[in-house]
């Protein structure tokens, strides 16, 4: 099978130019319904979130170190700590662990 992928690119392009275009066109005044805002608001957030766990548990030689690392993650970031201790801890769990187990 002889595939073109500069053929590939030029449709992956194009979907993606009208993915932005679209909603430019389409919708021309503000949106004023609470409930459309607001499932709008959170999409990003969704998004970035649907990304991410996959590979967060993924990233690591077990998913248990990676399960652990985000635990650890999330109780640190709910409790109100920078950044950077978060992403500190996070790495040093997975050290331990992959070290151990």
């Amino acid at each position: 099978m002889n595939h073109n992928v500069y053929l590939y690119i030029l449709v992956m392009a194009g979907v993606t130019y009208l993915i932005r275009l679209l909603p430019l066109t389409l919708i021309k005044k503000e949106i004023k319904n609470v409930y459309v805002k607001s499932f709008l608001y959170y999409v990003p957030y969704v998004t970035l979130s649907v990304m991410t766990f996959p590979a967060i548990l993924h990233a690591t030689a077990s998913v248990w170190s990676g399960a652990a690392a985000l635990a650890v993650a999330v109780l640190l970031a709910w409790k109100g700590k920078s950044l950077f201790q978060v992403s500190l801890a996070a790495c040093a769990m997975v050290f331990l662990l992959e070290l151990f187990l």
